[in-house]
């Protein structure tokens, strides 16, 4: 055997090197379970579960770390298209988008305690998606940090990923609020369309229902009749319907549904055109953006006890983004051919 030759001031360990482990550090393997881990539950229940499967000991701030790495990492290397397609492209795409509030803790880094000095907020992660019509698989994508313009360039960067091209339609819906809209003009112009989420408009019509007729039966009767005429795209004839009833506007009581209901129509002309989308097949309802809500942010960064720091919030936001999309893999992939 050829002796082995050490260079002065550092050790050879063979076995470090080939398995990629460091003193006091994780292999890259062992760092993509806890990551795995880390993503998906609290960090001071991970320890158990890491124990339980692979007989590994790792401190809840090891995870934390390990995991943070990983997150910031998948954030820093997320890049966004934001240009124009030459190409025709698929013929629809169906896209939503909506708010989700979650806590953050802001601490004043200059102040010797800093227990004391934090301030505890809620604010909004953005989500939006989009997908072909039929398909089971729809593109995320979504920011916390960032203008409302940032966000709508996500959602144009998810259309881009599934197909949108220059003869491309949009398909938006979601549940009135005005930048969701504003986003769809910007980003995709006369390619897309804002139809108001059909089932937020109802919860409008149900409040303001007990205030139009008499009883019980005859309420069930009107709320049923303004359904139909809205999905007929008898907009102006539910306005109607509701004029008698308005709350005059010297009213100091908060609760005006009747007004907040008819206002709601008045102010948003041309996002009620449910004919043209139940006549495409094309759904009227957001319900899939809000489901995606919980099971992409609300069930690691909303549970119970946790707060998150804003830039913490945004790196979290993307790995469960890139967990969503199904690019978890070719993440840890690209680490090692990079190794």
């Amino acid at each position: 055997m050829e002796p082995v030759f050490r260079q002065p001031g550092k050790c050879f360990r063979p076995f470090s090197q080939t398995a990629q482990v460091t003193c006091r550090g994780c292999s890259l393997q062992l760092q993509k379970v806890v990551t795995d881990f880390g993503a998906d539950h609290a960090f001071g229940k991970v320890p158990q579960k890491l124990h339980e499967h692979y007989g590994i000991t790792l401190s809840s701030s090891t995870i934390r770390r390990i995991t943070g790495v990983h997150a910031q990492r998948i954030d820093d290397t997320h890049r966004r298209e934001q240009k124009r397609p030459d190409k025709a492209g698929c013929a629809v795409l169906i896209g939503e988008m909506d708010g989700s509030m979650i806590p953050i803790v802001e601490i004043d880094e200059d102040s010797q305690d800093k227990r004391k000095n934090k301030k505890l907020s809620w604010k909004e992660a953005k989500l939006c998606l989009t997908h072909q019509p039929g398909s089971l698989t729809p593109r995320f994508d979504g920011i916390f940090q960032g203008t409302v313009k940032d966000a709508g360039q996500c959602w144009f960067d998810c259309a881009l990923h599934n197909g949108f091209g220059k003869n491309t339609y949009l398909h938006a819906v979601g549940d009135g609020v005005p930048w969701i809209a504003e986003q769809v003009e910007h980003w995709f112009g006369a390619q897309g369309d804002y139809l108001i989420d059909f089932y937020h408009l109802c919860e409008y019509l149900a409040a303001a229902a007990p205030y139009c007729v008499a009883d019980k039966d005859a309420e069930k009767i009107w709320f049923k009749q303004q359904k139909q005429a809205i999905k007929q795209g008898n907009r102006h004839q539910v306005m109607k319907a509701l004029m008698p009833y308005l709350e005059p506007l010297s009213c100091k009581s908060k609760k005006t549904p009747v007004r907040d209901c008819w206002r709601y129509l008045k102010n948003r002309p041309d996002q009620f055109n449910y004919p043209k989308a139940l006549e495409k097949g094309l759904p009227i309802g957001s319900g899939e953006i809000e489901s995606a809500h919980r099971y992409v942010i609300q069930e690691r960064l909303k549970l119970p006890g946790a707060w998150w720091k804003p830039e913490q919030a945004q790196h979290m936001l993307t790995l469960r983004i890139n967990r969503a999309n199904h690019e978890w893999d070719t993440y840890w992939a690209e680490l090692r051919m990079a190794a």
